[in-house]
């Protein structure tokens, strides 16, 4: 009687170890295509035959993706670098004090405010997008950094799962503040904002890769070569006039590279994150 649980259970883990082998290769397929490919060059590229790995390494691919004169990877890097470390501390620090005043701070016309914040996330990108150029060209925005960084600093769904945090923390929390002589700024600072310790990584971290895979408006704003960042110099490795595939391979990987680090340091506080965010069960 006690055999045929066994062997449930056995084959459950069995099912459980090959579905969870399966999601693995699926998931680690495409890097391991952008490395194979990024190791290869031209001639290996666009040959016919498929070979699971190239019989010689071609590292001075790396070399000459931040030595070609063409397109500045190195400062394109940088440029990124920039607009999501500032992005991803100043957007996630927006929406957090905007989230406890719409959770804590009885004012007038909050709902009001809230309504709107919500009606944002039903207005497509594609309908702010020309009237966000004008006013970002209007006050000479265009081929700089900032013009890049102001637009995306806001970010309503931050917003909104920051309100629902706040709305589950403990009022008696509070109140003890209010006994020390603690003001809204007070209690947000020294009690609210430390407690979100786990929401503010997490949503740091999305920012960050959001900010960091940005294409379409870095592309419109940054007409200059100065101004490009990672995502619009691979662009140029793959045009009309142009085919570089070594070139596009090894950059996909370099820029990779910093996401799929954060992801990894990240992903504990991400997960908590979202379980603590009023949005669980």
């Amino acid at each position: 009687m006690t055999t045929q649980p066994a062997l449930t259970r056995s084959a459950r883990l069995l099912a459980r170890g090959l579905l969870l082998g399966l999601l693995t290769t699926a998931f680690l397929a495409p890097f391991y295509l952008m490395l194979r490919n990024a190791l290869m060059d031209a001639r290996g590229l666009t040959s016919p035959e498929w070979t699971w790995w190239p019989s010689t390494m071609h590292f001075e691919n790396f070399t000459r993706l931040f030595a070609d004169p063409a397109v500045s990877m190195g400062r394109a890097l940088g440029n990124s670098l920039l607009v999501a470390a500032v992005t991803a501390p100043v957007s996630t620090l927006l929406a957090s004090a905007a989230g406890y005043a719409l959770a804590r701070i009885p004012v007038p016309g909050r709902g009001a405010v809230l309504a709107l914040i919500v009606a944002t996330l039903m207005i497509p990108g594609s309908v702010t997008f020309v009237p966000t150029f004008v006013v970002v060209g209007s006050l000479g925005g265009v081929n700089t950094l900032w013009g890049i960084i102001v637009p995306g600093l806001f970010n309503p769904f931050a917003v909104l799962l920051f309100r629902n945090f706040y709305l589950q923390f403990p009022s008696e929390i509070e109140e003890a503040g209010r006994l020390d002589g603690l003001g809204w700024l007070g209690l947000y600072r020294r009690i609210a904002l430390p407690s979100s310790g786990a929401m503010l990584a997490s949503l740091g971290a999305l920012s960050f890769i959001d900010s960091w895979n940005s294409f379409l408006w870095p592309l419109v704003i940054g007409q200059d070569p100065s101004a490009w960042t990672a995502q619009i110099a691979l662009s140029t490795f793959l045009t009309s006039q142009t085919v570089n595939l070594p070139g596009l391979f090894a950059g996909a990987v370099v820029t990779i590279t910093p996401l799929v680090v954060m992801f990894l340091v990240a992903q504990r506080y991400i997960v908590e994150g979202i379980a603590t965010s009023g949005l669980k069960g």
